[in-house]
């Protein structure tokens, strides 16, 4: 039975390092949460690692320039690891083929331009029309405001009929920006597949990303036990489904995507609704709690 907690500081001393999502559990896509941010501040002056971990499509340096007007303070985390890391992983290893047609908006172009250290001087990714690409890299909609993944069915079905793979920049089907919810990468990708398109992953629930943070963190202050990383997230079919995908503990922020399953009160989730609603998800998160504090 997944245990509801009051804080973070009740079951921290279990665990030496985070793997926390960002959208949702320490910010809204506009401004931090200030009790989420103390929480991670508190974690980190006893000595504790904070990896903030997310969905994002861009490199974690593109990450961390939103930080200063979202009010997310340096002192709150250690390391940013992205969706965006792990998938320019794959591209440049040419996962997806050399010239790609990009999908996205043009504040992803980051994806491209910022090359990794290690694949400096390396094979070349061209970046083309979708009539001369080899493989699509998709960030999300162009217009993440207005569009729908139905938007994407005709240029969805010459692209299954060609044959190109898809690289998902990030997982995630939907996120909320303030109060608006709009449509992620996932689930552009998603529907790729469901008409027939092959898709590559490399984001939150899997394999890819959990990799790279693993090898940041212990090339950066030495890694602990897997039974000593706390994931934290809101999603249950990306944070919650990959930290048991990993075999790591999990605290699942229910006042995020799912809040309105959990009673009225965002702050403190109705058990009686949360475990049949688990249930209904498979999944067994360790502990829940209405925001991260």
């Amino acid at each position: 039975m997944t245990r509801i907690v009051q804080s973070l500081a009740e079951i921290s001393a279990s665990y030496d390092a985070l793997f926390c999502d960002l959208w949702g559990c320490l910010h809204n896509g506009v401004t931090a949460y200030p009790a989420a941010v103390a929480a991670l501040q508190a974690f980190r002056a006893k000595g504790g690692r904070v990896v903030l971990l997310t969905n994002a499509p861009r490199p974690a340096e593109f990450v961390k320039e939103r930080f200063a007007r979202m009010a997310i303070p340096d002192d709150a985390w250690d390391l940013i690891v992205s969706s965006g890391d792990a998938a320019q992983d794959a591209m440049f290893a040419g996962a997806v083929g050399r010239k790609i047609w990009h999908l996205g908006p043009e504040k992803d172009n980051g994806f491209f331009t910022s090359i990794p250290a290690e694949w400096e001087g390396r094979a070349k990714i061209e970046r083309v029309s979708f009539e001369e690409a080899e493989g699509i890299v998709c960030t999300g909609p162009f217009d993440e405001e207005t569009e729908t993944p139905e938007d994407y069915r005709a240029t969805f079905l010459a692209a299954k009929t060609r044959g190109l793979k898809m690289l998902c920049a990030n997982p995630d089907l939907v996120v909320d920006m303030g109060d608006k919810r709009i449509y992620c990468a996932g689930a552009l990708a998603e529907l790729y597949e469901d008409m027939g398109g092959d898709a590559i992953y490399c984001g939150k629930p899997h394999p890819p990303i959990y990799d790279l943070a693993r090898r940041k963190l212990s090339a950066s202050f030495g890694l602990p036990e897997d039974g000593r990383i706390l994931a934290i997230g809101d999603g249950i079919l990306t944070d919650v489904a990959g930290a048991a995908g990993e075999g790591l503990d999990c605290l699942f922020v229910t006042g995020g995507l799912a809040a309105e399953a959990f009673g009225p009160d965002v702050e403190a989730p109705d058990s009686d609704k949360l475990e049949p609603w688990l249930d209904d998800q498979q999944q067994a998160p360790l502990y829940a709690i209405g925001r991260l504090r």
